[in-house]
């Protein structure tokens, strides 16, 4: 019988720079500062913040995660669409850049304008092998997820993401755990197709 209980973790809103950027909102040769590891191995939490700058407002103090990745990319809440004013932002995986939303960075040092990168992270669940071989899962097979509970839900698809480099915890963003009334350490039971 395959394990189907999976730990639960809320994301906010977030940032993951390029070290280009890094520099031009904070200045040549700035590196992270880290303040907390993250479940994920070799991600973390940094001192470091920027002004998310949309159409219609902004979201100051939007925590930058590190290690710095190729291409800067930016996670928000499906909530922070309507204060920002970016109707057309999509739900996509993390660092599936083509077709995301434009954005505006601004940092001690300076700003930065993105032709793409914003994003609503869809809902996901990391496996490192062993443990998607105990769920009996494929990277980017597609699961449900249910959630007990007062307000007790069934979360439709949430993608697998199976690799060397992952922990097995899911993620799900503020927003989705508000609506269902769990906080991070929840736990969930994984529904194969």
């Amino acid at each position: 019988m395959p394990e189907t209980k999976v730990l639960i973790n809320l994301s906010n809103r977030h940032i993951h720079l390029s070290q280009e950027d890094l520099e031009a909102l904070f200045g040549k040769g700035h590196q992270l500062t880290k303040t907390k590891d993250l479940v994920q191995p070799g991600q973390f939490a940094s001192a470091e913040t920027v002004t998310l700058v949309g159409p219609k407002s902004s979201f100051e103090g939007v925590r930058v995660l590190g290690p710095t990745r190729p291409e800067t990319q930016c996670e928000i809440l499906a909530s922070d669409i309507f204060k920002l004013g970016v109707p057309g932002c999509p739900t996509k995986e993390s660092g599936q850049l083509e077709g995301s939303f434009p954005m505006e960075l601004v940092g001690p040092a300076g700003k930065v304008k993105k032709a793409r990168g914003l994003i609503v992270a869809k809902r996901h669940v990391h496996f490192d092998p062993e443990s998607a071989a105990k769920f009996g899962v494929k990277d980017k097979e597609i699961v449900s997820l249910k959630v007990g509970g007062e307000r007790a839900v069934t979360f439709e698809n949430v993608v697998c993401r199976v690799g060397p480099a992952h922990k097995l915890e899911c993620h799900l963003d503020f927003d989705e755990g508000n609506a269902v009334g769990i906080g991070n350490g929840a736990f969930g039971e994984i529904v194969k197709k």
